[in-house]
């Protein structure tokens, strides 16, 4: 196969390793810069040119679509996918899972745990939402942050007032979460590849810290999951519509709750805490399901 990993930096250790597992089991992988990529659309002829050249030899491609460059990222993949080229992850389902309300809409749709979750724009429903959502100490999360950047946690009712004042001020939208203590600071990350859990990784965060995240600081080890956690990881997974993500699940005395669910994890932390291969595993999967390209998106919304 010919494959083609969008990614802006060829350097980064998951698109290095995707480059070294296609090589490693016969397959030429090239690196993409999405953002130097322009498109012709045109009636039955759509087109992607690369520094000049036309990109039209592809059997397959693998999406490292950043955060920041959601829209123009998932407009490459989606021409991609206009071309006939198997994508590894389908452009409609990166945008559900950036979008993170209509992600959580979905997923409570589908009936899948989640801390308790307000979104509202009126700064004088202040008061009622902290009510609904089980009182301080609460999450306020903005809806585009990522690794943790622009999730705080305010642990008086004048704390949390002022943060979402705040929020709407600059005209940010945010989400109003549940906290739950009983996680202590720490989460699970699933990694999914073609609707099984093929490593998991607890994360610990730092002691003043409520968040999790490995690029915080955070600590990370290889954790076996429970049958409720595996399943739920993999519906959560399935109801976006991507057949590879990084689901974050959090403990709770009702179970296991999803906090979000990631189109583009990181390999670093879970290859490492988890010893798998698992650049290995999504080329394999690419290998398996490449001759049925014609896949289509089924979710809907």
């Amino acid at each position: 196969m010919k494959v083609a990993i969008l990614s802006r930096k060829p350097e980064l250790y998951s698109t290095s390793r995707l480059v070294e597992a296609c090589t490693q089991r016969g397959h030429e992988a090239i690196v993409i810069d999405p953002l130097k990529c322009f498109m012709v659309i045109e009636k039955s002829k759509p087109l992607i040119y690369y520094k000049g050249d036309p990109l039209d030899r592809f059997d397959a491609i693998i999406p490292r679509i950043g955060n920041s460059v959601t829209m123009y990222g998932t407009a490459v993949v989606r021409q991609f996918e206009m071309m006939g080229v198997f994508s590894a992850t389908k452009s409609l389902a990166i945008v559900r899972s950036r979008d993170k309300l209509r992600a959580m809409q979905i997923l409570a749709k589908a009936s899948i745990g989640m801390p308790k979750t307000a979104f509202a724009r009126d700064p004088k429903d202040i008061k009622e939402i902290i009510k609904q959502v089980g009182g301080v100490p609460v999450v306020v999360k903005r809806l585009q942050g990522t690794q943790g950047i622009g999730v705080v946690l305010a642990e008086t009712i004048k704390a949390a007032k002022s943060m979402i004042e705040a929020f709407y001020g600059m005209k940010e939208n945010i989400l109003i979460q549940e906290f739950i203590s009983e996680s202590k600071g720490s989460d699970i990350r699933a990694f999914i590849v073609d609707g099984k859990v093929v490593a998991s990784m607890k994360r610990q965060g730092n002691e003043d810290d409520f968040r999790s995240n490995l690029h915080r600081g955070g600590l990370s080890v290889n954790i076996k999951l429970s049958k409720e956690e595996k399943e739920t990881a993999i519906k959560a997974a399935k109801e976006l519509g991507l057949a590879i993500a990084g689901v974050d699940l959090l403990q709770s005395h009702r179970g296991p709750l999803v906090m979000e669910v990631n189109s583009s994890p990181g390999l670093q932390g879970i290859e490492k805490a988890t010893g798998i291969d698992i650049a290995g595993k999504i080329v394999a999967y690419l290998e398996q399901t490449v001759e049925r390209k014609n896949l289509k998106d089924k979710i809907g919304v």
